[in-house]
């Protein structure tokens, strides 16, 4: 199985950057796309607003220029996770991100 995606759009609100109680730094983000797509042979436009973290001693250097606004290629895995409040959401676990 594969589990590996590749989006772009432009940062949606500013990163929020954190340390784990282990140490580890995470940069969090919202991700938002607007595209035309051929689905059935006709355009479609197709959105979408997702979650993004960067976690890892990466972290720093793949999100040092990011500020909301701020056109980006996202590339990573997807994985389900459940917040505090009990309501679930996928979530893009970036490896790389270009500015574009």
């Amino acid at each position: 199985m594969t589990n590996r995606m590749e989006l772009s759009g432009s940062v949606a609100k500013p990163p929020i950057r954190s340390k784990s109680p282990s140490g580890v730094e995470h940069c969090r983000f919202w991700l938002e796309h607007r595209s035309t797509v051929l689905e059935a042979d006709l355009p479609r436009q197709v959105y979408c607003r997702m979650p993004v973290v960067v976690s890892g001693q990466r972290s720093k250097a793949l999100t040092q220029h990011l500020v909301q606004g701020s056109t980006i290629q996202v590339s990573g895995f997807v994985a389900y996770q459940t917040g505090r409040n009990g309501v679930g959401k996928v979530v893009l676990h970036a490896d790389n991100i270009i500015q574009i």
